[in-house]
């Protein structure tokens, strides 16, 4: 079965959760399957690998004008994409590198929806309703729409005038383990909470865990907070100082994936105070390295941490506040949670989302 796979989103994203799903899904296909990708030709690009994977790779990206490159770009993608004959569809985002629409194309199309953040939180995320829009259109000429979440299943059948029949969730997975943590990695020798992924944007919550840091902070002064992302900005600069807890946290700008799975493992537990996600891997992450999970009550957290973590109301510092506090004294059994996170990490496997997706496939 040839699959072709239009790679806008490794155009846009060298490193990201979309370019890792798909680069996992691609290179984990059967040998049944024969994979087509179309993207760009560039050394910061890594493509999945796969026996039967087929590239077309524009050459000519930064070679010419914009106003050349992009019109010549597009007649390659409409070149190549015509003269494969593919059986079905699967672009990695919700447009295509040829501008065309979805329906242009006779042959079945599945395309994922990692979240609704652009709908949710339209006046941050998507101001002028074009990606929303692209979004709704994809949804539309799609033969199939696969959710990584219920939650997320649910949030495109409330926005989208579509059957729920043609909504399939199949969930993500890591490729993080706890054996990948007992390397030479420094971490901090203090207890410390851990926080991984972008505050680029105001639903992350990462405010409510800077107030209930500098409570945590106030009763014991040894604990840190360490922060897995970005250097703090400007606003999160002045609200550390302003709760005097600069001097706690502790930042990884760049770490592997041996270094984070230590860092999760060694902490006195993973803190995630988000509004929204259409998955939430740092979850999953953290549950497979052996660390406790602290999670908001909100989005689809408790669909992917069950019982196997803590939860707390999102707009609530003392709730968050004390649930740390009582990982640090003890009153909580870390162990318990440790156990269960990791049973429920094993719930979750690339293994079972390829498996998934190619069933889905093969109904098409």
């Amino acid at each position: 079965m040839r699959i072709l796979y239009d790679g806008l989103v490794y155009k846009l994203q060298t490193q990201g959760g979309i370019s890792r799903y798909f680069g996992n899904l691609i290179s984990s296909l059967p040998e049944e399957f024969s994979p087509i990708i179309t993207g760009y030709r560039s050394k910061k690009i890594r493509y999945p690998s796969h026996l039967n994977l087929k590239k077309h790779l524009y050459p000519f990206a930064g070679l010419a004008p914009k106003r050349l490159s992009e019109p010549l770009g597009r007649y390659f993608f409409e070149a190549v994409t015509a003269i494969d004959n593919f059986d079905l569809m699967h672009p990695t985002y919700y447009w295509l590198h040829t501008g065309q629409d979805l329906k242009s194309y006779s042959k079945p199309v599945v395309v994922t929806f990692h979240d609704m953040t652009h709908e949710i939180f339209a006046q941050q995320m998507d101001s002028t309703g074009q990606t929303s829009r692209v979004k709704h259109r994809a949804a539309q000429a799609a033969d199939v729409i696969i959710c990584i979440s219920e939650n997320t299943k649910k949030d495109v059948l409330e926005r989208y005038s579509i059957s729920e029949d043609k909504v399939k969730v199949i969930y993500h997975a890591t490729d993080l383990d706890i054996n990948m943590s007992y390397g030479s990695e420094t971490v901090p020798t203090c207890p410390y909470f851990l926080y991984v992924g972008s505050r680029n944007s105001h639903y992350k919550n990462f405010e409510i865990l800077l107030k209930a840091f500098s409570k945590v902070l106030s009763i014991n002064p040894d604990v840190t907070l360490c922060v897995v992302g970005l250097e703090l900005n400007q606003d999160e600069q002045v609200m550390a100082n302003s709760f005097k807890i600069s001097h706690a946290i502790q930042l990884y700008s760049s770490v592997d994936d041996h270094h984070l799975a230590k860092l999760y493992r060694c902490s006195t537990a993973f803190v995630y105070p988000s509004l929204y996600e259409g998955f939430g891997i740092p979850l999953l992450e953290a549950m497979a390295c052996g660390t406790p999970v602290v999670a908001s009550k909100a989005s689809c957290f408790p669909e992917i941490v069950d019982d196997a973590g803590l939860l707390f109301d999102p707009n609530s510092v003392a709730d968050l506040a004390d649930i740390l506090i009582s990982m640090l004294d003890g009153s909580i059994e870390r162990d318990r949670l440790i156990q269960k996170g990791c049973q429920r990490s094993k719930l979750f496997s690339w293994e079972r989302t390829v498996e998934e997706t190619c069933k889905l496939y093969k109904l098409l």
